[in-house]
């Protein structure tokens, strides 16, 4: 069952999506184009945001977040994943 951080953390992230690539990527001219969430039937965890974004400087690219109150060694791995799956889906 997910915790109540996990659930807020997507609201919060779904309500401004383009202030929030922003502020993650520190990339002033991103645009947040679409949160792939039910694209991505792979992505199992409440926590996990996956935005589809573009920047006229960086071009289109993919944007995880993952919340994790605690690190786990695992998240490299998970974000790798997402990566050749985003790759293989896009």
């Amino acid at each position: 069952m997910p915790k109540p951080a996990d659930v807020s953390t997507k609201r919060l992230i779904s309500l401004a999506p383009d202030n929030w690539v922003k502020w993650v990527t520190q990339i002033p001219d991103v645009v947040a184009e679409e949160i792939l969430n039910s694209e991505f039937q792979w992505i199992g965890r409440e926590s996990d945001v996956l935005i589809r974004v573009e920047s006229l400087e960086h071009g289109k690219f993919l944007v995880l977040n993952e919340l994790q109150l605690r690190y786990k060694s695992q998240r490299p791995r998970r974000m790798r994943a997402y990566a050749a799956l985003a790759f293989i889906k896009i």
